[in-house]
């Protein structure tokens, strides 16, 4: 649930909890108002409700004089019946005042020192006039029912009831406060605990977050972030979860590259140590008088200058393989038809080949379709050239072979490339695409080379969506299969 629902509701709550709590409050006070009446009136409401026994009692009572005022007025003269009705009147806190003519002949005691008969409207204003009569002394009277009355004489009275509406104002003060409080707790306690609620789950998760910023500023970036929720907090929690992540990784291969600069630094150093050891060793052969025969000057200068081409062959091997692992070589893609380009790979090495006593075959395809890839020729060719010199250098048959062909299979074109040399140990056969490995532990530039063809070469093919696998047996041969997209017909894509 998102926050800005949750705010909805929440406000929506502090408006109806503490409507629907202040309803149930004021039912429990009206009950209470009800216990109270009984204490008002003085009738028996054991079993009725309060405010129905009062108005039935009033009510029996104006019937009666509506009926006297029908059939026999001048009953309505008689002050025991007027007393009758004033003490009925009495239990329901209400008194009676008749007056005949101008003159008042009847009043409840209760209106004993009021001037509330001064007060009461003439003959004729009306029988239900309700307006609130003038105080006096210390209590309030509400004109109730007022009954016109002609008499057989032609006398005119009237005949007025009255409600003491005082007990509303001890109601008013006894129950105002009571109410108010409540209302006041309920707005209190209702926002109280609606905002505690709805402020935890936004406070918790963003201390939460708080807390894993600190870790990762001390460096400890193996803490983990648990979104709780799947609110704006919940995707900011796994926003700031991957960016852990991400950092981690980027540190962590920001750690291997160091590690990998430092092997790479002593590799270097100890590979290009070796023929530079030997041509000083030859300079200064040379400079102290060793070589005082012609054949010994020309030996020396022949192996100073075999050891300088070795040298800036590694030198340039290096600067392409620091090229490739910083994806800073250009790449220049285009249609390539396979199974030519690896003839013409063949024919180009197959002098090479031949002085090293080494029969280089390529075995043409049986299909006649073209084997079209989308690559970069002369990366391509160097990696071939990399693999099939690899396996001339490590041959050690005096029928040497190499056989390359081509196979095609669901989505690729696969190229094998095969000798029947000494072969790979088990142990050093997962290593040899590692930069400056060679299965050789002594290093020996002369037999092993940089240490960086094969792992040329397994950048250039990833580097055109490919993959490079070897296979080798010792004394049997080694299998090397690299296999290339074919070509899309939507165009040049690697």
């Amino acid at each position: 649930m998102s926050i800005r629902i949750r705010l909805l509701l929440s406000y929506l709550a502090m408006l109806l909890v503490p409507l629907v709590l202040l309803s149930i409050s004021i039912v429990i006070i009206a009950a209470s108002v009800f216990g109270d009446l009984r204490s008002v009136f003085t009738l028996d409401t054991q079993h009725k409700n309060p405010i129905a026994a009062v108005l039935g009692e009033e009510a029996d009572i104006a019937a009666d004089i509506r009926l006297r005022m029908s059939n026999s007025p001048d009953s309505l003269r008689d002050k025991a019946l007027m007393q009758e009705y004033s003490d009925r009147l009495k239990k329901i806190n209400m008194g009676l005042i008749v007056r005949l003519d101008d003159q008042v002949i009847f009043a409840s005691p209760a209106f004993d020192g009021t001037n509330v008969p001064a007060q009461l409207p003439a003959y004729g204003s009306g029988s239900n006039h309700f307006d609130k009569m003038a105080e006096a002394s210390d209590h309030n009277w509400l004109l109730n029912r007022q009954y016109d009355v002609t008499f057989p004489d032609g006398s005119k009275g009237s005949y007025y009831i009255l409600m003491n509406v005082d007990f509303l104002n001890f109601f008013m003060a006894k129950f105002s406060k009571s109410f108010l409080i409540t209302l006041l707790v309920i707005l209190v306690v209702v926002n109280g605990i609606l905002t505690y609620f709805v402020s935890r789950s936004i406070i918790r998760p963003l201390r939460a977050l708080k807390r894993a910023a600190g870790e990762i500023k001390e460096g400890n970036l193996n803490y983990q972030v648990r979104p709780e929720s799947r609110d704006e907090i919940g995707e900011l929690a796994w926003a700031f979860e991957e960016m852990r992540l991400k950092l981690k990784e980027s540190i962590d291969l920001q750690l291997q590259y160091e590690d990998n600069r430092k092997n790479l630094i002593s590799n270097i150093s100890h590979d290009l140590k070796t023929p530079m050891t030997a041509i000083k060793g030859y300079v200064e052969g040379i400079m102290d008088g060793v070589t005082d025969t012609p054949e010994k000057l020309d030996r020396y200068v022949k192996t100073i200058h075999n050891r300088t081409v070795q040298l800036d062959h590694m030198i340039d091997e290096l600067f392409l393989f620091s090229k490739l692992d910083l994806k800073g070589l250009p790449f220049h893609f285009e249609e390539v038809e396979l199974s030519s380009f690896l003839q013409d790979c063949t024919e180009e090495l197959q002098m090479d080949a031949e002085k090293r006593g080494v029969q280089l075959v390529y075995e043409s395809p049986v299909s006649a379709q073209p084997a079209m890839i989308i690559g970069d020729r002369d990366k391509l060719k160097r990696v071939f050239t990399n693999i099939i010199e690899n396996a001339m250098k490590y041959m050690d048959k005096e029928d040497g072979r190499i056989w390359i062909s081509l196979n095609e299979e669901k989505d690729v074109y696969r190229v094998v490339i095969k000798d029947n040399g000494r072969g790979i140990s088990p142990e050093a056969l997962p290593h040899i695409f590692d930069r400056f490995y060679r299965a050789d532990p002594s290093r020996n530039a002369n037999a092993g080379g940089s240490g960086l063809g094969l792992a040329i070469a397994k950048h250039i093919v990833e580097e055109h969506g490919g993959t490079i696998n070897a296979a080798s047996e010792l004394g049997v041969g080694t299998v090397m299969m690299i296999s290339l997209k074919k070509r899309n017909d939507g165009g040049i894509q690697v």
